[in-house]
């Protein structure tokens, strides 16, 4: 009886040091990929982070001194009997207007002498390339129009259209700036390019898309991240729990080098790589249903004859003023007027603080810096902003309600079925920058937060300058993105600095490589 127990245990014993050689050698290949394009994040990310003259516009006054004619003037002279908005846009020393078609392009007339430019919004991409970039003097090699994303300008950059200017220097420089709202979307020098190659196949398996389709790629690294979870969770039971009855050797074996600090740097490592794989693989999970945000924007027409204020007429602190542009809703035409304040010192801390943290402030009651007034009236509408919003939501909200979107419970629904149903709002808020839940990644600012009063408690972020959609969180979202802000990108040690942070990251994702590394080698030593 005793030696058929101790039989047993020995067959169970090497089948247990078996099947962990054999799930460890099944993903050795994917575990050196995720840690080696994981360890080139925080490296390219931060300490060989490209730094740029500026990463947004600073805003100043309208200068009046050069709009001399107005928008009403320019587009009856033009014949332009619809609009889907405009802005004053300031560009080598001249005001132009920059008017959105019913086309969706942008066109460029002299807000001095009302003059059309056809090249205007190649113009304005060069300059704001150049402002961005701080290169007045290189050579322009190239100017595209961007439409969709590419491998070079991801999904993850949320804004299109944009332009990629290039320049013709060393580094072969791309540029890619948004004219529509003057602000720089993305930029790739040589190196970040080859860490975009490395980091799209090596971490997020595109190549596997591109052969196959989204959904396989996903089952794929599913799949991996089970057996490497399965993996570890085995080595961590027979070299750390149950390593006294393992780790004798049989007679003549020593527990050479490899031996030894596989099992040593594998224990320490465990929970890293469990943190790593279960976070990615959860993040995995969400990406079976498409981030379809781009396509929900709500920019209806608006006739030039609505417009019966010129924007001269409105009452207004006009040095107070940094743009003008124009909306509709409630069948009616409003002005939104953007304004800022000369006292703008801190506007460079403003932007520091627009960045990713697990440390956040919640929610800020801010003043929102953008007033409506009735372009047939000339009137301020009290709360314009949060009253636009709540119409851009009924918007997406009958939208998606209509896709048969799950996030849209009964509340939805009945406003499907009745389009004069008001929606139940739990909160709402003004943002200027980012925080925990709307971080960096979503890129528009500012935006008005809308929280409805729904199981999963769904918010919208909604964009008023543009009529886009910034982001729709419900509970599922935030789950996932706590997971995955703490056990993937560590954001919980924020409070020892980025350095240590992106350290931190680094020096966990080369543990896990060392380990697997010599996980191999002892499986190809190993009879």
């Amino acid at each position: 009886m005793s030696e058929n127990r101790k039989d047993i245990t020995r067959k169970i014993k090497r089948n247990m040091y078996t099947w962990h050689r054999v799930l460890g050698i099944m993903t050795i290949i994917p575990v050196i990929f995720w840690t080696c394009s994981g360890l080139s994040h925080p490296i390219i990310a931060h300490w060989f982070k490209l730094d740029i003259a500026h990463e947004y516009i600073q805003p100043g006054a309208i200068n009046r001194v050069q709009v001399k004619v107005t928008l009403n003037s320019v587009l009856r002279k033009y014949r332009l009997t619809s609009l889907k908005n405009f802005r004053l846009v300031e560009f080598n020393g001249k005001t132009y207007y920059q008017v959105k078609n019913r086309k969706n392009d942008l066109l460029y007339f002299s807000a001095t002498d009302g003059i059309y430019y056809p090249k205007g919004e190649r113009m304005y991409a060069i300059w704001l390339a150049r402002y961005f970039s701080g290169d007045s003097t290189s050579k322009i090699s190239d100017v595209e129009k961007i439409t969709d994303f590419t491998d070079e300008y991801k999904y993850v950059n949320r804004l299109l259209p944009v332009w990629k200017v290039s320049f013709d220097r060393k580094d072969k420089m791309d540029m890619y700036v948004e004219t529509g709202q003057s602000r720089l979307a993305n930029y790739n020098d040589t190196n970040r390019k080859v860490f975009l190659w490395v980091f799209s196949n090596f971490h997020s398996y595109e190549f596997i898309a591109k052969i196959t389709n989204n959904t396989f790629r996903y089952i794929l690294i599913l799949s991996f991240a089970a057996i490497i979870i399965t993996s570890t969770l085995s080595g961590l039971l027979i070299y750390g729990f149950l390593w006294k009855k393992f780790k004798k050797p049989d007679a003549g074996q020593k527990l050479g080098f490899l031996r030894r600090n596989h099992r040593s740097i594998g224990v320490f490592t465990a929970l890293v790589t469990l943190t790593f794989i279960c976070s990615g693989a959860y993040h995995a999970t969400m990406k079976f249903v498409p981030d379809d945000r781009i396509s929900y924007v709500f920019e209806p027409e608006i006739k030039t004859a609505d417009i019966k204020v010129t924007a001269d007429a409105l009452p207004l602190k006009w040095e107070e003023v940094s743009n003008l542009s124009v909306t509709r809703f409630n069948d009616k035409v409003y002005y939104q007027v953007y304004l800022f304040k000369k006292e703008n010192d801190s506007w460079k801390m403003q932007q520091v603080e627009k960045a990713e943290t697990m440390f956040g402030s919640g929610d800020k009651k801010v003043k929102a810096d953008i007033d409506y007034y009735d372009a047939a009236t000339g009137q301020l509408l009290p709360d314009g902003i949060m009253e636009h919003s709540y119409n851009l939501v009924k918007h997406f909200v009958l939208r998606s309600a209509g896709d048969g979107d799950a996030a849209c419970c009964e509340m939805m629904a009945n406003a499907l079925a009745d389009r004069s149903a008001p929606l139940i709002i739990s909160s709402s808020a003004y943002l200027k920058q980012f925080d925990t839940e709307y971080g960096f990644i979503n890129k528009r600012l500012p935006v008005v937060k809308i929280a409805l009063s729904t199981p999963g408690h769904l918010t919208y972020y909604l964009e008023p300058a543009t009529g886009r959609l910034a982001a729709r969180i419900q509970d599922a979202d935030r789950r996932e993105g706590l997971s995955f802000a703490v056990f993937h990108k560590f954001l919980l040690v924020d409070f020892a600095g980025k350095d240590f942070r992106d350290f931190f990251t680094a020096f966990s994702a080369f543990g896990v490589l060392v380990v697997s590394v010599m996980g191999l080698i002892l499986f190809i030593r190993t009879k």
